[in-house]
């Protein structure tokens, strides 16, 4: 970022270090004023933009409007980071002969749908909104591949793989959802009931803290490059999507619901839990890198 709206950037993070406290005047008192100084920022014209409107009515729900996280997934970089995640486990699955298919949060079944191969006889899905449970189960079998719905969380699994086998595990954007105390009985499960796991995540840089000038640094710039994605919306994703979620990085009042990391992490935890994992880039998403890291365990 250029030191020419280093003013803004600083105007910024007041911003950020108002909402934080919950003084949303002040929040967008800032934000208004790192905008004036740099209007060619769409972060700051943004922010701005939700600040005030935070300020009138307060916090709101990220997912308070569908459409536009909708939007969102089916928009932008989006398009192309899926096409190349599916890619990439279609390919998997005509090397690895996958017979039977684990998925963990599977969602709608965006990533999975499109990967499914004739190799691919039977899918248990785990994910734990019904709505989407139903949709993807209903997708998968539309395509005449048998499928076991289990409406359930990633944490679940050692209770549900017991005594259970399958030839492939997968877990696309999921598994970050998952708190690192948590994982160790996950990979266990894992290990014991499947030969191979694929996970894709992005490789997020670790921070100090989230209120860490370097942080706060990251997220201006990687959100300048997500927005743009999005311009013609009218607003859409920024603000009804966008927007709710770079706020509540830094929101101290709101449920910690996702943990993520480095692909080095990933690797590491795999690693002390008897897995041999390497990784490989997929996408130069523009929010980080988005990896694929294909584990197996060790003999």
């Amino acid at each position: 970022m250029s030191a020419s709206i280093d003013p803004a950037l600083a105007a910024f993070s007041a911003a950020i270090h108002a909402f934080a406290a919950q003084d949303f005047e002040r929040a967008a008192q800032h934000a208004g004023l790192a905008a004036e100084q740099a209007p060619a920022s769409r972060v700051f014209r943004e922010a701005a933009r939700y600040l005030d409107r935070v300020r009138r009515d307060g916090k709101r729900n990220v997912y308070v409007a569908p459409g536009a996280f909708l939007a969102f997934i089916r928009g932008g970089g989006n398009v192309r980071l899926y096409e190349r995640t599916s890619a990439a486990l279609r390919a998997v699955y005509g090397e690895h002969h996958t017979g039977a298919l684990l998925d963990l949060g599977t969602g709608d079944g965006l990533a999975l749908l499109p990967a499914l191969t004739e190799q691919v006889a039977a899918v248990t899905i785990l994910e734990p909104s019904t709505a989407l449970l139903a949709t993807s189960a209903a997708a998968v079998e539309a395509r005449g591949v048998r499928c076991e719905a289990i409406c359930a969380t990633a944490q679940d699994l050692p209770r549900i793989a017991a005594d259970r086998r399958w030839d492939l595990a997968q877990a696309t954007f999921s598994l970050h959802c998952v708190p690192p105390a948590e994982r160790p009985a996950l990979w266990a499960a894992l290990r014991g009931a499947t030969g191979r796991l694929l996970i894709v995540e992005f490789d997020v840089p670790r921070f100090d803290a989230a209120l860490s000038p370097a942080y706060i640094r990251y997220v201006v710039e990687r959100y300048e490059r997500g927005l743009a994605e999005y311009d013609g919306d009218g607003g859409l994703v920024a603000q009804g999507f966008l927007l709710p979620v770079l706020c509540g990085y830094f929101d101290p009042t709101a449920a910690h619901s996702t943990y993520e990391q480095p692909t080095a992490d990933w690797i590491a935890e795999l690693t002390a839990a008897g897995y041999t994992a390497t990784a490989r880039p997929l996408d130069d998403y523009w929010w980080a890198t988005a990896q694929l890291i294909d584990a197996r365990p060790a003999r």
